[in-house]
């Protein structure tokens, strides 16, 4: 990852709550008997969910994996005894078989899930658990206004190299490349309103993380950048009015997926 590219830890934590909503529904589902001594936390972020987990499970050696240096600086600054590993999900492959894979709106970064989901159930211990939550980016309607924006204007030739976001599979073939692999496997999804506040919330939001490409393919273009979020700011001001006591609702819909190895 460019430097340009580079998560911005502050950023992204601006909504800390709302974002941390879809992890915790995630791990809720855990099964109840699962007791891992091995986890990895797969684009950790900031850290908090690994950390959570150590504290759930202090025996259990506990990683977290992320390819960005600012967010693992975040991560080392946390006291629990947390493993923290520079590195790209794509590549991943753990030292031995791992009880626990947790990976909380991180796999959608990462290409060709055909092959990567089916590897990742294979790392898995007999009775291990593959735990994903990802957002589904392509339907709704900020990703929408954003796609439209960035192909209408002067920096429509840059951003045309940026490519429009896709949805994961559909549930049923994730379903179907872990059945050979797992025997329980529980996919969901749902859709989030979160009530955001606070100017231009929309946009805050997306330069957390949906932004990012547009953003670090407009770097060394500070004027067309500015330019570009102030055109989206407007459409996403429009596309998203404020409601009665003053916040903003963003429909987010979001893919769980829990399976467990025999």
């Amino acid at each position: 990852m460019t430097e340009a590219a580079a998560w911005d830890p502050g950023q992204y934590d601006r909504f800390e709550a709302e974002r941390d909503r879809a992890a915790l529904d995630l791990l809720v589902r855990l099964p109840p008997d699962l007791e891992p001594r091995t986890i990895w936390d797969l684009g950790c972020g900031t850290g908090r969910h690994a950390a959570l987990l150590k504290r759930r499970h202090p025996e259990a050696v506990v990683h977290g994996l992320d390819r960005d240096a600012a967010m693992l600086d975040q991560c080392r600054a946390r006291p629990e005894a947390v493993q923290w590993v520079q590195s790209d999900v794509s590549t991943w492959a753990p030292p031995g078989p791992v009880d626990l894979i947790l990976a909380n709106a991180s796999l959608h970064w990462a290409p060709d899930h055909t092959h990567l989901f089916p590897r990742l159930a294979g790392h898995l211990t007999g009775g291990g658990v593959l735990a994903v939550q990802m957002p589904l980016r392509a339907t709704p309607l900020h990703h929408r206004i954003v796609a439209q924006v960035a192909a209408d204007g002067p920096w429509a030739g840059r951003l045309g190299e940026v490519a429009d976001p896709d949805d994961p599979l559909a549930p049923e073939d994730y379903h179907d490349l872990l059945a050979p692999i797992c025997d329980e496997i529980d996919i969901w999804t749902t859709t989030y309103l979160h009530p955001l506040h606070g100017p231009d919330p929309v946009l805050e939001w997306l330069k957390g993380a949906g932004l990012r490409p547009h953003l670090a393919a407009l770097a060394d273009a500070p004027d067309l950048s500015s330019a570009f979020l102030s055109r989206l700011g407007e459409a996403l001001h429009d596309g998203f009015p404020r409601r009665p006591g003053g916040a903003v609702l963003l429909p987010f819909p979001r893919l769980f997926l829990v399976a467990r190895r025999p």
